[in-house]
């Protein structure tokens, strides 16, 4: 039988919003979509999407920590990113950055808003804990 680890950062919006930040089924960890959430719950900074992205692959790491496993782990990602276009290069930079030489396969979605006013950015991921850290 599968054994499910649920794991939250123990912020309002995932009882608002009726959510986990993470899942782990067997091998596998799903991640929900990861944002600029200080360690308090708050939402910042607005309309800053190299400070955004920081922010939000530390929110990431923190989940990675959690189930002890790395990047390296990550087999796929979705992003989604205000007026990507506009801010492609950015994105591509920052991504390239956190991952290094790892080459997830990732799905990057452009879009008009997200969820909070002034988030740039959301990433959500999948990791495979068989594979190398």
């Amino acid at each position: 039988m599968t054994t499910i680890d649920v794991y939250d950062h123990g912020i309002p919006a995932e009882s608002h919003f009726g959510y986990a930040q993470a899942i782990r089924s067997g091998d596998l960890i799903h991640v929900s979509g990861q944002l600029a959430f200080d360690e308090a719950g708050g939402f910042r900074p607005e309309d800053d999407l190299t400070a955004q992205l920081e922010r939000t692959y530390i929110n990431l790491d923190r989940v990675l920590s959690r189930y002890g496993v790395t990047r390296n782990q990550i087999v796929s990602q979705t992003l989604y990113a205000v007026d990507l276009v506009r801010n492609a290069e950015v994105v591509a930079k920052s991504n390239r950055a956190y991952f290094g030489a790892h080459r997830p396969v990732s799905t990057a979605l452009g879009v008009t808003e997200l969820t909070f006013p002034g988030q740039l950015i959301e990433i959500s991921c999948v990791i495979d804990t068989r594979l190398p850290a």
